[in-house]
């Protein structure tokens, strides 16, 4: 009898029984990685609901200096959604130095926005201070997958910043995380994007497809046009 031949299929059930090995550690990294996730989409979110509204809201009111606003914010909310989209699905952040320094740029902005907004009487302040939140939520994750990276002596492939490279996570870990995330986030877009011409317009739940009867004034928007 061959030997050989029969220690090797041994070694290889051998080796598939061993349990996967969870590091404490990773499950941390990827719910904070994937609560930048979530804050990045509704960030996005609210930046494109910004744009729409400086294009055709109340508040567009068509000058050059708007519609520039207006295509930053909407350039803005697309590089978001797009960048999550691409960490989520890699997972680790592209090009975290980089990342980091806009989005410092980006609450700044919002920032400065928040207090012109609100000075003027506008919705756009809430909007502006949802993405500044969010904005803000990012930042935060992002230097903490940093900071904990170098302590850790990780994040490094061949002398480049791999935005923290995923790891073995226990599942219910990660799902409870998830949730909590999409809560919070939900629970501050929500407002913002109410806030702006889109929430204003927007139809509201329930009444989908049902005539709308009689004409009341809480149907009108600040310029008297009826809400469709």
């Amino acid at each position: 009898m061959d030997t050989a031949a029969v220690s090797q299929p041994a070694t290889s059930q051998a080796v598939a029984r061993e349990p996967v090995a969870f590091d404490p550690a990773a499950g941390s990294t990827a719910v904070v990685r994937l609560f930048a996730g979530f804050a990045g989409f509704g960030a996005g979110s609210v930046n494109l609901a910004v744009s729409s509204s400086l294009f055709a809201g109340p508040d567009g009111s068509g000058d050059s200096a708007q519609v520039v606003f207006g295509v930053l914010a909407g350039l803005w909310g697309t590089a978001l959604i797009g960048g999550t989209v691409l960490a989520l699905s890699r997972g680790r952040i592209p090009a975290p130095g980089l990342s980091l320094v806009m989005l410092m740029v980006a609450a700044a902005v919002h920032a400065a926005a928040t207090i012109w907004r609100g000075a003027t009487g506008s919705s756009l302040s809430l909007s502006h201070l949802t993405a500044l939140l969010l904005t803000l939520m990012m930042v935060g994750s992002l230097a903490w997958l940093r900071r904990r990276d170098r302590r850790l002596g990780r994040g490094k492939v061949n002398g480049v910043d791999d935005g923290g490279a995923p790891a073995a996570v226990r599942p219910g870990r990660l799902l409870l995380g998830a949730f909590a995330g999409a809560v919070l986030v939900a629970g501050i877009a929500t407002p913002g994007l109410a806030a702006s011409t889109a929430g204003q317009f927007a139809v509201p739940h329930g009444q989908h497809g049902q005539d709308s009867g009689p004409v009341s004034p809480f149907d009108h928007n600040q310029s008297g046009e009826h809400r469709h």
